[in-house]
């Protein structure tokens, strides 16, 4: 590394969405020390009012119609013109209250103090090291902090504590 590099520090959540970008890991809102059980009432309470202010409204949209422009074929001493064509663009449907309601979302779990985090996943030396154990309370995170997502849908976050070296 250069030292341009190791003097860059990334605040926690500016590292945390990075890291995020390289792998499916665990987007969640976060608040430390809360119940994994509360954070799941407090995500469906908000949930129900982001639907009850911002209701899913379907709209269908038409795209443009494709003109295909004609040609002139020719073939020997004669040419005849083959004309253009418009090929319908297709509809689609579009829930135009989508980004509304994922914002009243945030700002409901950022009024109970959750903040939205991503944490990557745990690599399998983690996951093959970490005790197995669903996350019940919240813990503090750090730069290192991972998940383990298990089969049932539940997970464990894990935050591996670099070794110290004894003088």
């Amino acid at each position: 590394q250069t030292d341009d590099m190791k003097s860059i520090r990334l605040s926690l959540p500016v590292a945390l969405f990075l890291l995020a970008g390289c792998d499916a890991g665990l987007s969640t809102y976060y608040k430390t020390g809360a119940q994994v059980s509360r954070l799941k009432t407090d995500t469906v309470n908000c949930e129900v009012k982001a639907l009850k202010d911002a209701p899913v409204a379907m709209q269908t949209r038409q795209r443009a119609p494709i003109f295909y422009p004609g040609t002139q074929i020719c073939n020997g001493a004669t040419c005849y013109y083959r004309p253009g064509f418009w090929v319908d663009g297709g509809f689609y449907t579009v829930d135009v209250n989508q980004g509304l309601r994922e914002r009243v979302l945030d700002q409901c779990m950022a009024q109970k103090g959750y903040q939205p985090v991503n944490l990557p996943r745990c690599s399998p030396q983690i996951v093959a090291a970490a005790p197995p154990a669903r996350t019940r309370i919240l813990p503090k995170l750090n730069e290192q902090s991972c998940a383990i997502r298990y089969e049932d849908g539940s997970w464990q976050i894990v935050t591996p504590v670099a070794p110290t070296v004894s003088e």
